[in-house]
C-alpha cells in the first residue's frame, strides 16, 4: 500500500494483533524484500494478488511488474498465516484440513469489529476446523505453545447469530408483567454473528461432522477488509491460499514461559447454543480455591452432600461472556414480622451487581412487588453509602402464563430477542414439587412470594439465556438442579426442596458468600490473560488489571459491613435467629463473616 498510510496500517496491526500477527514491512521499491532473513524463497510459486482500487477489489494479477513505477512509493507488509497452525494441530493427534494441499480452508466475516485506527477498521476474519470434543484440551494446550495471540482460539463452539444492542432496539418492558415500563435494553451473546459454516467468506466451506465442535481463529485475511476500508487509490494483497514461504520459524513460547497462567482448560458453559469458554489453569485453580473456601457448613446442615466440582467456575465463565444480568433475591423466612425478609440474600447479590456494574455490563434486580419498596431504599443507601456506583433498575414480576415469562425475558416475547442473558439467584425462595414455598422449618410462604420462578423455568426453552442459583439450604431457587441430594441429606428435604432447576448451582454455607465469590471469580477471569484475550476475540490490545477500574469494585470488609448496616436500619433480620442486629444466619458479621470476606479477597488479589 503507498508510503503514506504505511505507518497508520503498522499501528492497526499492532492493535490487532490475533488476527494481523505483523511479521515485518518492506521498504519502498523492494516490496519482496522485508527486513533480512523474513523471505528466503517462494515455494509455493509466485503469489497472485488482488488489485484494490479506492477500496474496491477491481481484479486479480500474475504479478507486479506492470505497476512498477507505483511500487517505488509503496511497502509491503507480511503478515502471518494460519497455516503455520498446522504443526501444533498434528501434535494434538488431529490431520491437516487437506493432506493433499488441493483446497483452501474457508474464512468467515463476522460480525466482531477490529479496533480502529486512522480510517483503517474492518470486522475480524477467522477461520474454523472442526474438533472432536476429547481433543479440546490438547489442542488448546499445543496451541498455546506456539506463542502469540494468533496460536489460540477466538470462539469455541455455535458461531451464532450475534444480536444488537443499541439505545433504539431498546423496548419497555410490558407492563403488565413489570409494572414500572422500565427500558431494558435487548443483548446480544458474545458470538460471532457468522449465519452459515456453508457460506465463508473466501476459500471452501468447512463441515462440522456430528460429535465434533468447530473451534474458530483469528485470520490474517482481515486485512482485506483493512484495504478496502482505508479506500486509497491504489493497492494489492496476496489471494487468500497464495502465501509465501519464509525461513522464519514459528513463534513459540519458550518451555519456561507455559506457566499455569498460560496453559489454558476447556469448559463447556452452554448447550444452546453450544459453547466453550477458557480460562489459565492457574485461574481455574483459584477460583475452584474459593469454591472449597464457601463450601463449608457452619450451621450442620449437611450442604457438604449438595457440593458440586466447578459450578463456581462454570457460572463466573458464563456471566463474563454475558452482557445483562438479571438478579434475583428474596428469602421471606419471618411470615410473622414485617419486613419478613432475612440478611441473607441482597448483601450478596448487591456485592455481585457492583462488579458486573465495574465491568459495564447491563444489570437489574427482581424482587417481590410487596418488597419493591424495601429493596428500592437498600439501593438507594447502598449508592448513597458508596457500596454501589449508580442506582440499578429494580423489576417485579406477578406472572400467570408462560407466555408472560416470555413476554418479560423477550422483547415482544419473541426467544431471538432477550432482554437478558444470564440470571441469577441469590437465596431466593424457590417452588418446591407441590408448587409450594418453603423455609428451612418446612412452613409454606407461597402467600409472600411472587412466581419469579417462572422466568427461570422460561429461561430453560429461550437460547442464549443462562442461570446460576445460589444457596445454603437446598430449598432456594436454583437448587432443583440438586434436587435429589437435598431430599436425601438436608431435614424436610423430602418437602422443601426446590423442584426448579438453574444450569449452575453454586453451594455455600451462607448464601451472600457465594454472591461475593461469583463477584471475586469474575475478577479471576478478568485478570487471567488467556480469558481477558479469548473474550476480545484477539482483537484491540490487552490490559493490565490495574488500569481496569473493577479492580476497586471487589467485596471488602468496610463495604459489606456498610450493607449489613443499611439491612438493619430497615428492620430486615438474620435468619436463623430472627434478631435485627448485625449477624447473618446466626452468625456474628465480625468474626466469621469479616473473615470469610477477607479471605476470599485475599485469594482472588494474590499474586502468583
Amino acid at each position: 500500500m503507498p508510503r503514506s498510510l504505511a505507518p497508520a496500517f503498522e499501528r492497526f496491526c499492532q492493535a490487532n494483533t490475533g488476527p494481523l500477527p505483523l511479521l515485518g514491512q518492506s521498504e519502498p521499491e523492494k516490496w519482496m524484500l522485508p527486513p533480512q532473513g523474513a523471505i528466503s524463497e517462494t515455494r509455493m510459486g509466485h503469489p497472485q494478488f488482488w488489485k484494490y482500487e479506492f477500496g474496491a477489489c477491481t481484479g486479480s494479477l500474475a504479478s507486479l511488474e506492470q505497476y512498477s513505477e507505483q511500487l517505488k512509493d509503496m511497502v509491503a507488509f507480511f503478515l502471518g498465516c494460519s497455516f503455520s497452525l498446522e504443526e501444533a494441530l498434528e501434535k494434538a493427534g488431529l490431520p491437516r484440513r487437506d493432506p493433499a494441499g488441493h483446497s483452501q480452508a474457508g474464512a468467515y466475516k463476522t460480525t466482531v469489529p477490529c479496533v480502529t485506527h486512522a480510517g483503517f477498521c474492518c470486522p475480524l476474519v477467522v477461520t474454523m476446523r472442526p474438533i472432536p470434543k476429547d481433543k479440546l484440551e490438547g489442542l488448546m494446550r499445543a496451541c498455546c505453545s506456539l506463542g502469540g495471540e494468533q496460536g489460540q482460539p477466538v470462539h469455541i463452539g455455535d458461531p451464532g447469530v450475534s444480536r444488537g444492542k443499541s439505545p433504539e432496539q431498546g423496548s419497555k418492558v410490558p407492563a403488565s408483567v413489570s409494572g414500572l415500563g422500565l427500558q431494558m435494553p435487548l443483548t446480544f451473546k458474545e458470538l460471532l454473528g457468522i449465519k452459515e459454516l456453508s457460506k465463508p467468506a473466501y476459500g471452501d466451506a468447512m463441515v462440522c461432522p456430528p460429535g465434533e465442535v468447530p473451534v474458530f481463529w483469528p485470520s490474517p485475511l482481515t486485512s482485506l477488509g483493512a484495504v478496502s476500508s482505508c479506500e486509497t487509490p491504489l493497492a494489492f494483497a496476496s489471494i487468500p491460499g497464495c502465501t509465501v514461504m519464509t525461513d522464519l520459524k514459528d513463534a513459540k513460547a519458550p518451555p519456561g514461559c507455559l506457566t499455569p497462567e498460560r496453559i489454558p482448560e476447556v469448559h463447556h458453559i452452554s448447550q444452546d447454543p453450544l459453547h466453550y469458554s477458557i480460562a489459565s489453569v492457574s485461574a481455574s485453580q483459584k477460583i475452584r480455591e474459593l469454591e472449597s473456601m464457601i463450601g463449608i457448613d457452619p450451621g450442620n446442615r449437611g450442604i457438604g452432600h449438595l457440593l458440586c466440582k466447578d459450578e463456581l467456575l462454570k457460572a463466573s465463565l458464563s456471566l463474563s461472556h454475558a452482557r445483562s444480568v438479571l438478579i434475583t433475591t428474596g428469602f421471606p423466612t419471618h411470615f410473622n414480622h414485617e419486613p419478613p425478609e432475612e440478611t441473607d440474600g441482597p448483601p450478596g447479590a448487591v456485592a455481585l451487581v457492583a462488579f458486573l456494574q465495574a465491568l459495564e455490563k447491563e444489570v437489574a434486580i427482581i424482587v417481590d412487588q410487596r418488597a419493591w419498596n424495601l429493596h428500592q431504599k437498600i439501593v438507594e443507601d447502598a449508592v448513597e453509602q458508596g457500596v454501589l456506583k449508580t442506582q440499578i433498575p429494580i423489576l417485579t414480576y406477578q406472572g400467570g402464563s408462560v407466555e408472560a415469562a416470555q413476554a418479560f425475558l423477550c422483547k415482544d416475547g419473541d426467544p431471538q430477542t432477550p432482554r437478558f442473558d444470564h440470571l441469577v439467584a441469590i437465596e431466593r425462595a424457590g417452588r418446591a414439587a407441590d408448587g409450594n414455598y418453603y423455609n428451612a422449618r418446612k412452613m409454606n410462604i407461597k402467600h409472600l412470594v411472587d412466581p419469579i420462578d417462572d422466568l427461570f423455568l422460561a429461561a430453560k426453552k429461550i437460547p442464549g439465556i443462562s442461570s446460576t442459583g445460589v444457596g445454603d439450604g437446598g430449598n432456594e431457587l436454583g437448587m432443583g438442579k440438586v434436587k435429589e441430594a437435598v431430599r436425601r441429606h438436608i431435614r424436610h428435604g423430602d418437602v422443601i426442596a426446590c423442584d426448579v432447576e438453574a444450569d449452575f448451582a453454586v453451594i455455600a454455607g451462607v448464601s451472600n458468600w457465594g454472591g461475593y465469590a461469583l463477584a471475586c471469580a469474575l475478577y479471576i477471569l478478568y485478570s487471567c490473560a488467556v480469558h481477558s484475550q479469548y473474550l476480545r476475540k484477539a482483537v484491540g490490545p490487552s490490559r493490565a488489571p490495574g488500569d481496569q477500574a473493577w479492580t476497586q469494585a471487589l467485596p471488602s470488609v468496610i463495604k459489606e459491613e456498610k450493607m449489613l448496616g443499611i439491612l438493619v436500619q430497615h428492620k430486615v433480620r438474620s435468619g436463623v435467629s430472627g434478631i435485627v442486629g448485625m449477624e447473618v444466619d446466626g452468625l456474628p458479621f465480625h468474626n466469621t463473616h469479616a473473615e470469610m470476606i477477607q479471605k476470599l479477597v485475599d485469594v482472588t488479589t494474590a499474586q502468583v
